[in-house]
């Protein structure tokens, strides 16, 4: 028996990008971005504010559309789908926005089904009986189902916001900022909730983060970008790809600053532009 037949398989990615480029007007966010990811894995995509990791995302799935690049989810070209193909396949993903971007007109038992509506193939009996699961599933009492977002904390809105991104049993959930705002103690919980979501519903995830401690404890594989205005002519955007353990042994000086949180260089930086 040859090697190869030895070899386990490895499976097709589930969402694949390649040779992303994006601009708006004349500025340049995204430069060439590819990469892969596979059933089950977490990816966290981070970088300094800036440098197109939230525009990354929203063009996984065509909310912003690149002017070239392919990206590929299970085998279809996101980007060459119709309009009532993509609102199909939008349906697949589960989305946790920045600052949990909640209804602030309905209540959370209505904003966790409001995606559930919206696919019109459920009872209401069955939709309630799936929210209160979701609630559950946050660690949230059923108490606050009456309750509108202005009456929650930040960290009560996050985990609203995922069990919404929940309801639907996506394939994928896309995160942006997750722990943005939150105090160390709320950030972990949000933390361990998207590792036990993961674990426990086999999902894939994208996470857009600035927290290390969301990358050390989340992700299985870590891309850094980089802002295409400071990179050097002929710089690749992305400037990391690999493991969490690999991250933090980064040969590139600016990959080392942004994980330990060093304002070295910038400091020079600007020191040389008051000149």
């Amino acid at each position: 028996m040859s090697q190869s037949a030895d070899r386990p398989e490895r499976p097709e990615p589930v969402l694949r990008v390649r040779g992303l480029c994006l601009r708006f007007g004349s500025q340049e966010v995204l430069r060439e971005v590819s990469f892969s990811v596979f059933p089950g894995q977490t990816l966290a995509v981070i970088g300094e504010s800036g440098c197109g990791k939230t525009v990354l995302l929203k063009s996984l799935v065509a909310l912003i559309r690149p002017q070239r690049g392919e990206v590929w989810f299970h085998g279809h070209d996101m980007l060459a789908l119709g309009d009532r193909e993509l609102t199909q396949m939008r349906l697949r993903f589960g989305f946790v926005f920045q600052n949990a971007a909640l209804f602030d007109s309905l209540s959370v038992e209505q904003n966790i089904a409001f995606p559930l509506r919206r696919q019109g193939n459920r009872s209401e009996a069955e939709i309630r009986r799936l929210v209160r699961r979701r609630l559950h599933e946050v660690g949230l009492p059923e108490s606050v189902l009456a309750k509108k977002p202005a009456e929650l904390s930040g960290g009560m809105r996050k985990r609203v916001g995922l069990a919404r991104a929940l309801a639907v049993s996506p394939e994928v959930i896309l995160y942006d900022e997750p722990t943005t705002g939150l105090d160390p103690i709320m950030s972990d919980v949000i933390n361990e909730l998207i590792l036990r979501t993961q674990l426990r519903e086999n999902v894939t995830s994208v996470i857009v983060t600035h927290d290390m401690r969301t990358v050390q404890k989340t992700a299985d594989r870590v891309l850094m970008l980089y802002p295409l205005g400071r990179l050097r002519p002929g710089e690749p955007q992305v400037l990391f790809e690999g493991t969490p353990q690999q991250l933090q042994q980064a040969d590139d000086p600016r990959v080392r600053q942004f994980v330990r949180g060093e304002a070295g260089q910038r400091l020079q930086e600007l020191d040389e532009t008051a000149v």
